[in-house]
């Protein structure tokens, strides 16, 4: 006991601290505030700026240095496209921009650029679409000088060797051959041509005839016209250092001189005062649906309300309101959306897509259109609004991710036309976009009595005939 007694008092004088324990305990914690109920400012957005130069021979530059890997990175963008070709050639600019790249320069053959650039682990390709062409280049920053000087080459001397061009157009014939082989590029595809027309420049299509015609003479007159450096726009992207990379530019395109180019005139599209049911037989189980009608271009105010109603009809994934009532709910589609796609130097398109069971084509079809009418009849929810805004606000920074990314949206709003400051612009502009708005522009820029409607299925076995939608064209495909 008295053991006890003394480990006791040992202890008292080694820690008289009972009083000193009281007095530090913390205070009880206050009452945390409700997660959802907090509020937080908008993060801001400011994206870093590519540097933009103009070489003396009138190729615009825009650089962007990044130093975290040895790569450099160089795109261009040139102001080119099928839209240019001639109405009996159709294919010639893209086999100009695939055999631009394959068919060799005046310096190397075809098979000596596949060698180089297999050597120096090079990826250097090149391509024309519809209203724009364009060339990239990825190089390891040992190997750039040897990179750019083969991608100079290619843009400026190019000589299409005949070999390499025939297999560039065998390989174009056989996918004209084989385009009606999937029932979704039917679909695509011929509602396409019903929105801009077949003879027109957005909507015509090569045949095998054309393809056959097209001659290395005719690419090679397509490139003289069309390539040279004050008609295009470069990004340079890596690690390098800017004053010593303009200087290496400015020696690879030496002798390369400017010219004044003709472009040729491009038909208006004349939008259509009526819609249509268009329809093309295939015995498939799943009928590929498209409805829509001509869009906007993307220079239109209005382009930042109708993203907004998009994202919240159709585009928006499975929030949207097609997709929670069409495939969830009623569970007849395996997929459906709508696409708002603005067009740049010809108006865009508005599209609705599904692709459901035969059994519920026209079903699936008087949905898909009753939805378009009701969001021009009533306002969307404030949870709608909140949702769609919320969903491209928080990730839209997510496309300026990297470098590469930023130059090339900077090269874009040049090359379109569109203001520098377009894309910080666009998402201020989806913030403030209101219910007044979307229903504003709702009734002003979709047409239900206008809507081009284009199924691809066996109509032999349809839930209800394609005629209670109106009159029924069968289109027959070119064998």
């Amino acid at each position: 006991m008295k053991r006890v007694l003394t480990a006791i008092l040992l202890l008292a004088m080694i820690f008289p601290l009972a009083p000193t324990f009281a007095a530090t305990v913390p205070p009880a914690p206050t009452e945390l505030p409700d997660p959802r109920a907090m509020t937080f400012a908008p993060p801001a957005f400011t994206p870093p700026k590519a540097e933009r130069q103009v070489l003396s021979n009138g190729m615009i530059l825009y650089l962007m240095e990044d130093h975290e890997l040895p790569i450099i990175r160089v795109e261009t963008t040139i102001k080119t496209g099928s839209i240019y070709e001639p109405a009996e050639k159709i294919g010639l600019a893209g086999l100009t921009g695939a055999v631009m790249r394959t068919g060799g320069t005046r310096h190397r053959t075809g098979d000596e650029i596949d060698e180089l650039t297999d050597q120096l682990a090079i990826d250097l390709s090149a391509g024309i679409g519809a209203d724009a062409g364009g060339a990239w280049l990825d190089v390891l920053k040992k190997d750039f000088d040897q990179g750019l000087a083969l991608f100079a080459d290619v843009l400026m001397n190019p000589v299409f060797e005949e070999e390499k061009l025939q297999i560039a157009k065998n390989n174009a014939i056989e996918m004209v051959r084989r385009r009606n082989d999937r029932p979704a590029s039917i679909a695509g595809r011929e509602f396409n041509k019903q929105i801009y027309g077949a003879d027109n420049p957005y909507g015509r299509e090569a045949t095998e005839g054309t393809v056959r015609s097209i001659s290395r003479a005719d690419l090679i007159a397509f490139h003289e016209k069309y390539f040279a450096p004050n008609n295009m726009i470069v990004g340079i992207t890596g690690d390098f250092d800017k004053k010593e990379i303009v200087g290496k530019l400015e020696k690879a395109f030496a002798g390369w001189k400017k010219k004044k180019i003709d472009f040729p005139k491009v038909p208006a599209v004349v939008e259509r005062k009526e819609g249509g049911v268009y329809e093309v037989i295939r015995p498939i189980t799943q009928t590929q649906i498209r409805i829509g009608h001509l869009g906007i271009k993307q220079d239109n105010p209005d382009y930042f309300a109708l993203s907004v109603l998009d994202d919240i009809l159709g585009g928006g994934g499975f929030a949207s309101r097609l997709f929670r009532d069409v495939r969830t709910q009623r569970g007849i589609a395996y997929s459906v959306g709508t696409a708002l796609r603005p067009g740049n130097f010809e108006r865009g398109v508005f599209l609705a897509y599904g692709e459901t069971r035969v059994e519920t084509t026209h079903q699936a079809i008087a949905t898909i259109i009753d939805h378009i009418r009701k969001i021009r009849e009533e306002p969307v929810t404030d949870e709608e609004l909140k949702r769609a805004k919320e969903s491209f606000l928080n990730s839209f920074i997510f496309s300026f991710s990297s470098p590469s990314q930023i130059v090339s949206r900077q090269m874009s709003l040049e090359y379109y036309g569109l203001p520098s400051d377009f894309l910080e612009r666009f998402r201020d502009n989806v913030a403030k976009v209101t219910k007044e708005d979307i229903l504003r522009v709702a009734r002003k820029y979709l047409h239900p009595d206008q809507l081009v409607i284009f199924v691809v299925g066996d109509d032999g076995r349809f839930d209800q005939p394609l005629s209670s939608l109106g009159k029924v064209v069968r289109i027959q495909l070119t064998p």
